[in-house]
């Protein structure tokens, strides 16, 4: 039978002909005083194939109770079926519900399957009053515990590896709603949620059929297995569609809260000031066609979207700068009756937009509600490219669309830097546009915004400058993390590339609320100063100033060399949140870079850049080194082992081995190969490397060996690490002439690093 309603009914249906079966023996055919009751899913129906049994045995009686619970258990744990089981009499499970939230939730789904009806009916009567009694108190229990398991278990339409159960947007969030719902204090947007729940159930019934587990966590290994159990393309297919219920859900508990809240202070407010009921919510004007009303913005009595397209683009913008939700009722009116607008936007449309997008924050909540809708990708039809795709790595933290908000959402604090806002706003919104089409993203993304852009109004000059921030969207990152920021090269490509100061500072502002909407990982203080340091330079560049050029060393790094004996000086007054600065000195000699940073590895510190310049035959190595987890080692450690290292008496690899084999292997994920590729022109003065590979200990280590062996001189390296993958930067020379490799020899040292990854 195929994953549906009707396959978890069927599942249901058996293990009540089971418990009636049981009951029966059990009691001899005298079920009086005995009922058996199924709560939570099981009572609601919801079967899948690696349920457990959630069965209450209620009873009026004492004799022969415990002859009777036996011979109901125990052939089901002989089956080998998980069974949560309770024996209780009505007034001890009215207890349990009255102090276990828990057990509440569990028995307002109670559904009779065998034995006194009457026990039944009385437990649910008596647990439904009860509850609606107590409501006005224990429904901000309820509240509190559901944010809790969000703050527990992530957000289901942005996670990588969900919980169907207790992510937010998951099956807890849809038992919760239920028990709002038979409250009476409020309701729930059944509509919304009902194919959603669907779907969700679906997907952890193929789960349980897959794994043969009764697991609720969609881990990797199993979401392209799931996604064919249920006819799927694949694993974004699947992880699309659960992003999609899991906004839905979300939203619609969103709603949900909002409502109970609207009846609680309204309950509160009446109590303490008499003769206020009957009075309707003043309406505050908000913009034409739009008024607050109760805490939400809701379209005024005249107002007319069939004869105003642009209303809902002014509604959502005076919500979103009002700081409150659009009413549902409003959303779907929207919706009803959204169409495109004319070609290109009218001027006011295009402001709405922007004034929606610059409210910040509260932008996110009403582009969610339109966009579930399906109202955003009726007003921007490339929209729907984007929505609810996953990115299925640890960078980011949201599916594209809502990533694409979110920098929106960023970008709103950063207008007073540059000088047009609205081009600032709308690249933040556009700049992954073309995430989802083959090939890559930037420059598709581009094709798309030369064509989107003039559609929603922008000048032709307009549409070029925001073709350049999707192009260059990743340029400063990628730039300050990867190549000499010393190099007049490197500022010369950045300076072409935006072509004015005005460019350079929006995609200076774009690259900043971009990287706060993607991850902690992406705006720590080391990128934050590498990209300050580039900019600075690029601007210079464009100005026609000379360019700020800082030595690679200081003058106390240089004044260590003097003696050409090694040294480790660790800190100093460069070490802050970018990192720890580790200086090093020793006599010049190939393989330095790689032992040091083996050392490194051996005592778990990643390391972020490292410098070298040689003084009278002395190389001095200036490292900025963070620890992968917790402290780092004490300083007096590291030191001892670099001098051990650098003369020869402790054995780098073989530590670096040892602690690769005992490292717990995780099971394995399918990662692509490494790749090792020489940049060109992007040094006139050394060969630029660029490494990238599936982190792991050792890695610099290995490259460094590998360039050692190749008998080149490292000058610089700059080291990144995106989630779980490295991007290595090398500038090499030769080690006699102090200058760029050949082509041909530069092609042998990239086959020997590529060689040394395998």
């Amino acid at each position: 039978m195929p994953f549906g309603p009707d396959r978890r009914a069927a599942l249901s249906d058996a293990a009540d002909g089971w418990l009636i079966e049981l009951l029966r023996a059990a009691s001899g055919g005298d079920d009086s005083g005995l009922a058996l009751v199924a709560i939570g899913g099981y009572g609601r129906r919801e079967m899948v194939a690696g349920s457990d049994l959630d069965v209450l045995l209620l009873h009026a009686r004492k004799r022969g109770l415990a002859e009777v619970a036996d011979a109901v258990w125990y052939p089901i744990w002989d089956a080998g079926v998980k069974l949560d089981h309770s024996v209780r009499t009505v007034a001890e499970a009215r207890a349990v519900a009255g102090e276990d939230l828990k057990a509440l939730l569990g028995m307002l789904d109670m559904r009779h399957v065998a034995g006194d009806v009457g026990l039944t009916e009385q437990l649910r009567s008596t647990v439904l009053a009860d509850w609606r009694s107590a409501a006005t108190k224990r429904l901000p229990e309820l509240r509190e515990s559901a944010q809790e398991r969000d703050r527990s278990n992530g957000e289901l339409a942005f996670l990588l590896e969900p919980d169907l159960k207790e992510s937010r947007g998951g099956l807890r969030d849809l038992v919760t709603l239920r028990a709002v719902q038979a409250s009476w204090v409020a309701d729930v947007p059944h509509s919304r949620i009902g194919p959603a729940h669907d779907r969700l159930l679906d997907v952890r019934d193929a789960l349980h059929t897959v794994t043969g587990r009764s697991t609720d966590r969609l881990v990797l290994q199993e979401q392209e297995n799931v996604a064919s159990a249920l006819g799927l393309l694949d694993a974004i297919a699947l992880m699309r569609s659960l992003a999609e219920v899991g906004r839905t859900i979300a939203y619609a508990s969103d709603i949900t809260w909002r409502r109970v809240d609207q009846v609680l202070e309204t309950r509160t407010r009446r109590f303490r000031i008499r003769g206020t009921a009957g009075k309707p919510a003043p309406r505050t004007p908000l913009a034409d066609g739009v008024v607050q009303s109760e805490g939400e913005a809701v379209l005024a009595r005249d107002a007319d979207p069939a004869r105003d397209p642009i209303l809902v683009l002014r509604a959502a913008a005076a919500a979103a700068q009002a700081g409150i939700p659009l009413s549902p009722g409003t959303v779907d009116r929207l919706a009803a009756s959204a169409k495109r607008l004319p070609e290109p936007w009218p001027d006011a449309a295009r402001e709405e937009l922007v004034r929606l997008l610059g409210a910040g924050r509260p932008a996110v909540a009403v582009w969610e509600a339109l966009d579930l809708a399906g109202v955003m990708t009726t007003l921007i039809p490339d929209w729907a490219r984007v929505s609810c795709r996953p990115q299925r790595n640890a960078v980011h933290r949201f599916t594209v669309d809502r990533h694409l908000v979110e920098a929106a959402a960023n970008a709103a604090a950063l207008t007073r830097r540059v000088a047009r806002p609205d081009l600032l706003l709308v690249g933040c919104l556009l700049h992954d546009i073309g995430k989802g089409w083959p090939g890559d993203h930037s420059v598709v993304g581009a094709t798309i915004v030369r064509d989107l852009a003039p559609r929603l109004g922008f000048s032709e000059a307009d549409v070029e400058v925001l073709a350049m921030l999707v192009t260059h969207h990743l340029l400063l990152p990628d730039v300050a993390t990867r190549r000499d920021l010393d190099d007049p090269k490197t500022i010369e490509a950045v300076a072409n590339a935006v072509g004015t100061v005005e460019n350079l500072d929006l995609l200076h502002a774009l690259t900043e609320a971009d990287a706060l909407a993607t991850g902690e990982a992406a705006w720590t203080p080391w990128r934050v100063n590498l990209i300050d340091t580039l900019v600075e330079r690029a601007r210079a560049a464009l100005s026609g100033t000379p360019v700020p050029i800082s030595s690679p060393l200081t003058d106390d790094q240089r004044a260590l060399a003097r003696d050409g004996a090694i040294d480790v000086h660790i800190g100093g007054a460069e070490s802050g949140d970018s990192g720890t600065i580790v200086t090093v000195v020793s006599p010049d000699r190939l393989g330095l870079l790689a032992t040091v940073a083996g050392v490194f590895g051996v005592h778990r510190l990643g390391v972020r850049s490292a410098v070298t310049e040689t003084i009278d035959s002395a190389a001095v190595t200036v490292w900025t080194v963070q620890p992968d987890f917790g402290a780092p080692p004490d300083a007096a450690v590291l030191r001892g082992d670099i001098v051990r290292a650098l003369d020869g008496s402790l054995d780098v690899s073989a530590r670096l081995a040892r602690r690769e084999q005992a490292q717990v292997q995780k099971p394995g994920i399918a990662v692509p190969p490494p790749s090792v590729h020489v940049v060109a022109d992007a040094s006139d003065t050394a060969t630029v490397l660029e490494v990238r590979a599936h982190d792991r200990p050792g890695l610099l280590h290995r490259v460094g060996r590998a360039l050692s062996a190749a008998e080149v001189d490292i000058r610089s390296a700059k080291v990144s690490t995106w989630g779980a993958e490295a991007v290595d930067v090398f500038y090499v020379v030769d080690p006699v002439t102090g200058r760029a490799l050949d082509e041909a020899r530069a092609e042998a040292v990239r086959k020997s690093v590529l060689d040394a990854l395998d």
